[in-house]
C-alpha cells in the first residue's frame, strides 16, 4: 500500500511545505512505474535551467513529460508559491498552465507532480525550491532544492530512470544525510543512512 503525506508548518524563518508518498506494505509494479513517472517529473523541474522572463506556464511541461508519454496526467498546478506566516498557496507566481508571470530570482515555490488512480492510490512528491541565477549560464535561472527529507526508493522502478536523475537523486540523498544527520539520535540516525543509501 502507499501512504501520501502532505504537511508543513509556520516557523519564525519560513513557511514549509512538503509531500511524500510512503510504502506501507506490499506493491506492484503499476505502482513503481507510476511513483518513477512523478520522481522523473520532479527531478526534471530540479535540474532546469531556463533563460530570465520565463513563466511557471513555459515549464510545466517539463513535470508532466514523463507521465504524458504513458497517457497520464494530474489536475492540479506543478508548484505554487510559498509565503511566510501567509499563505501557504502564495502568488504571484507558480508552475501550472494558469502562471503567466515570470520566475524571478529570491521566488520560492513548490515542485508537487503527482499521479492519482482514482479508487486506488495517490502519488505525490513535493519540495519547495528556490530560484536562483544560474551558476552556468548568463541571463539564466535554475532551482535550488530547499526541502530536505528522504523520497523512498523502494518505490522505483530503477529501469526507468537515466544516469543523470539517479545521479541527482544520489546527490540529493547525500545533502539531506549530511545535514540532517547531525540533528538527530543514534536510531535516528541509522534510519536516515538507509533511507539515504545510494541506488
Amino acid at each position: 500500500e502507499l501512504m501520501l503525506l502532505d504537511s508543513g508548518g509556520q516557523y519564525l524563518s519560513g513557511t514549509t511545505d512538503i509531500t511524500r508518498t510512503l510504502f506501507t506494505g506490499s506493491t506492484n509494479a503499476k505502482q513503481k512505474q507510476h511513483f518513477t513517472l512523478v520522481l522523473k517529473g520532479m527531478i526534471a523541474i530540479s535540474m532546469l535551467k531556463f533563460p530570465k522572463g520565463t513563466t511557471g506556464s513555459q515549464i510545466d511541461i517539463m513535470a508532466r513529460h514523463a507521465l504524458w508519454q504513458n497517457g497520464l496526467n494530474y489536475s492540479h498546478g506543478t508548484g505554487h508559491g510559498v509565503g511566510a506566516f501567509l499563505s501557504v498557496h502564495e502568488g504571484p507566481a507558480g508552475i501550472a498552465p494558469r502562471y503567466n508571470v515570470p520566475l524571478k530570482a529570491g521566488m520560492i515555490i513548490s515542485n508537487e507532480p503527482g499521479y492519482y488512480l482514482e479508487g486506488e492510490y495517490g502519488i505525490r512528491i513535493e519540495n519547495l525550491v528556490h530560484v536562483i541565477n544560474s551558476a552556468d549560464f548568463e541571463g539564466f535561472l535554475a532551482f535550488e532544492t530547499l526541502t530536505l527529507a528522504p523520497i523512498d526508493t523502494r518505490l522505483l522502478d530503477l529501469s526507468l530512470l537515466d544516469s543523470k536523475e539517479i545521479n541527482w537523486l544520489n546527490k540529493y540523498h547525500s545533502q539531506v544525510r549530511e545535514q540532517i544527520s547531525p540533528h538527530l539520535e543514534h536510531d535516528q540516525k541509522s534510519w536516515l543512512h538507509r533511507a539515504t543509501t545510494a541506488i
